[in-house]
């Protein structure tokens, strides 16, 4: 791993609308699978931080002003340590069956970005990245699994178009 690589960490927000209440019998097997998931998340190699409120999970965290939206955001060491834990042992399980319980969006859902290591993004800063992926694709600023970015690339606060080349003696 680089100094760059280790002077950054990979956020990914990933937002989804609920097809039921989370209370309905619809969604007894996604809200049962929560804490499980979370806690393979927890204990996965390069996990790092996830949000969450009193509850455990971020499922009661209100994401872009819409109450059928729910919310997942984790800090992970890089790419490959968030693709090994999504699609391996139950959570790859569980995006099998994500049509059952939400919505299929046309747009966006799911935007990653690199932090300074020890940053823990707030569901705003969630928000500007998903909506800024949506309007210009992707971007250092904000991308997605398919079209990552290294970590060597930062982008200048305030200015989510300008990319900067960050020293690597940093």
């Amino acid at each position: 791993m680089t100094d760059t690589a280790a002077a950054y960490e990979l956020a990914q927000v990933n937002i989804a609308r609920l097809r039921f209440p989370l209370d309905s019998p619809q969604l007894k097997d996604f809200v049962d699978a929560l804490d499980p998931v979370n806690a393979t998340a927890d204990g996965s190699a390069g996990f790092v931080w996830r949000l969450q409120s009193d509850s455990g999970n971020a499922t009661d965290i209100p994401v872009l002003g819409d109450e059928w939206l729910i919310v997942n955001m984790s800090v992970w060491r890089d790419t490959d340590a968030l693709t090994a834990f999504m699609y391996q042992g139950r959570h790859r399980e569980l995006l099998g069956r994500r049509r059952e319980w939400f919505e299929r969006l046309e747009e966006a859902v799911t935007a990653l970005w690199w932090v300074p290591a020890g940053h823990r993004p707030a569901v705003a800063e969630a928000e500007e990245r998903l909506l800024h992926l949506r309007a210009h694709g992707p971007t250092p600023y904000a991308f997605t699994l398919r079209r990552p970015f290294p970590a060597g690339e930062a982008v200048r606060s305030g200015d989510p178009g300008e990319t900067v080349a960050v020293s690597r003696s940093a």
